[in-house]
């Protein structure tokens, strides 16, 4: 009898909208993942601040603020000066106020940063292609950014399962038209809404997995060219997958990012309402 008076107490409960404890954690837990999501965003040298990608070509590639000749125009800024990236058998060297100095690309790590006033640019190396790219924490991103928004928090869509090893490389296509072929370990198998799914993560660093995944929100209510979820590989392949963590790739705030897109393998046949939701008409 008190069993049931129980049961019936935690269905109006439910219908009325009161959590439980644990049900009540794990929203917080989602929300204050949301803000750390946002906050990096829109920090010094986020993705909004990303203004420009520049291709340099073999030999000397100038940049100015000042001369329309230049082949990188730069913003007009308090602290942009007039120098030089010259491209040679795949090293860039910055020439600078009179001084010269090798560049480290982003392949090496942490690349070497030229820092103007509020402007950096570094190297990066996609395929075969070297550019420069530019950031600019006084950007028109940054500064009309209106927020990010998400499918309601649910916890039906955090999901437990393992990893099925089977190391490989996979062909993950970029938006430039580029193919790369990435280390991935294996793959999940998983249910949802009655079908039998499988995802294939690509290896982000030992014991951290990024999915890059497309379902039948993309393009209608999320972004269009999918969405990323990165996770921990857990002790006996244990990974979760909290879809509620979903987030869109820096292409869907700058044209200036080099986003990969989802492999074959990844394109979910079923909506996936949980995450990011699309930003603006971008």
């Amino acid at each position: 009898m008190h069993v049931r008076m129980f049961a019936a107490c935690a269905a109006l409960l439910a219908m009325c909208g009161v959590l439980w404890p644990a049900a009540d954690a794990y929203r917080a837990q989602i929300e204050e993942w949301r803000v750390h999501r946002e906050a990096g965003l829109k920090a010094d040298g986020g993705w909004l601040t990303v203004t420009g990608l520049f291709w340099l070509h073999e030999g000397t590639n100038s940049f100015s603020s000042t001369s329309a000749s230049a082949a990188i125009l730069l913003p007009a800024a308090e602290g942009v000066r007039d120098g030089e990236f010259d491209l040679h058998n795949g090293r860039v060297l910055l020439r600078l106020d009179g001084q010269n100095r090798v560049l480290q690309p982003d392949t090496a790590g942490k690349p070497d940063v030229v820092t103007m006033g509020s402007l950096t640019m570094f190297v990066i190396v996609r395929g075969d292609r070297y550019g420069i790219r530019l950031k600019d924490n006084n950007s028109s991103l940054r500064k009309h950014f209106t927020g990010l928004h998400y499918f309601p928090v649910n916890a039906d869509y955090r999901i437990t399962t393992r990893l099925v090893p089977d190391a490989k490389k996979i062909p993950i296509l970029n938006v430039l038209g580029q193919v790369e072929d990435t280390p991935s370990p294996g793959y999940v198998d998983f249910e949802l809404h009655g079908q039998k799914l499988r995802l294939t993560p690509v290896e982000e660093s030992p014991n951290e997995l990024s999915f890059i995944f497309r379902d039948l929100t993309s393009g209608k209510d999320t972004y269009g060219s999918g969405r990323f979820l990165d996770t921990e590989l857990g002790k006996d392949g244990e990974v979760v997958l909290d879809f509620n963590k979903a987030y869109n790739p820096p292409c869907a705030f700058t044209p200036y990012a080099t986003c990969p897109l989802p492999p074959k393998e990844n394109r979910l046949a079923v909506r996936i309402e949980a995450g990011e939701l699309k930003y603006g008409s971008h």
